[in-house]
């Protein structure tokens, strides 16, 4: 484990305090709780229920397993789209690696899909990711964020809470869709990680990755998936900021600085929406560097020198979000 992440405290147990303060005040923020066949808690912010911009700034909170805040704020640089969030985590490749990241794929033979997020990721560690991490949770009970309109199906609530070590009666399942109010903010809420994947896929340092900052816009939600996803993809594609503060030498945070931003990826400058259509639909066809904020600043904590890349592009957001 390294000496960054080994102060980490358990995400599942952080995080499962703010679960049970949300499950609380359910009918304040416009939530359903219920127990699925399989015996699991399922919280529904956004499927079958209003809930709202509250509900999606928490479940930004649980995704990130207690180890981040997320606030809603009027302070975007973007003029026509002054509401957004602030992201800040002291432990972000926990944070954002270890818990937010959506990199647990979950199916069954009955066709359901769907790519779980949260700190229950990281008492299953059946992601690559967790062997370089060096993090591990131990904890009774589980937490999974997905991103869709429905929960899975009893049998696959119960494969993963078979996978995560706890009984499925100690598992909860949230979930918001990508066009309600909660799912954009939780996506928006995603600016920090999406840094933080890139980094990794850049081969920098974990270590040397001591804090981070992220702020996007919050896209108007609309009920068609694909421009839902367009909007909040672009939000942070062409929206995003970040800061990260690091260790290591300034040739290295420099290049890191230059290598991050969204605009160094060849299919940069259109709204996704339209570069999802070019693929016909195959996500996977999308060069993964476009995956990144907008604007990045690096600032080097051994010598306080700051580096600065990337650029807003207000246009394209303004384009997306009409």
């Amino acid at each position: 484990m390294s000496s960054s992440q080994g102060f980490a405290p358990s995400v599942n147990a952080l995080a499962g305090q703010l679960v049970d303060n949300l499950a609380r005040n359910a009918a304040a923020l416009r939530v359903s709780v219920s127990t699925g066949a399989a015996g699991e808690r399922r919280i529904d912010l956004g499927a079958n229920v209003p809930g709202g911009l509250e509900a999606g700034r928490q479940l930004g909170e649980i995704c990130m397993g207690g180890l981040g805040t997320v606030a809603i704020t009027s302070s975007s640089p973007l003029e026509r789209w002054p509401l957004g969030v602030m992201v800040h985590s002291s432990n972000p490749v926990v944070a954002c690696l270890g818990s937010q990241y959506a990199g647990w794929t979950i199916t069954d033979d009955a066709g359901f899909f769907a790519l779980g997020s949260g700190p229950a990721r990281a008492l299953s560690r059946v992601e690559e990711l967790y062997k370089e991490l060096g993090y591990v949770d131990h904890h009774n009970k589980a937490a999974i964020v997905i991103e869709g309109e429905t929960p899975p199906p009893p049998a696959v609530a119960t494969k993963v809470a078979s996978d995560c070590g706890v009984r499925t009666s100690d598992l909860t399942v949230l979930y918001a869709p990508t066009g309600s109010l909660a799912g954009t903010v939780q996506i928006a809420a995603r600016v920090l990680e999406v840094a933080l994947h890139k980094a990794h896929s850049l081969h920098f340092d974990l270590n040397n990755i001591v804090d981070g900052y992220g702020a996007a816009p919050i896209a108007p939600p609309i009920p068609d998936f694909v421009k839902a996803m367009g909007r909040t993809n672009d939000a942070i594609i062409y929206g995003g900021r970040i800061q990260l503060f690091v260790r290591g030498t300034d040739a290295e945070a420099e290049k890191l600085a230059n290598a991050l931003p969204s605009n160094t990826c060849a299919a940069y400058g259109k709204p996704f929406a339209d570069i999802f259509a070019e693929v016909e639909g195959d996500f996977y066809k999308i060069d993964a560097s476009l995956f990144s904020p907008a604007v990045v600043t690096v600032s080097n904590l051994d010598t306080g020198s700051s580096f600065h890349a990337g650029r807003l592009a207000p246009d394209i957001v303004d384009a997306s979000f009409k």
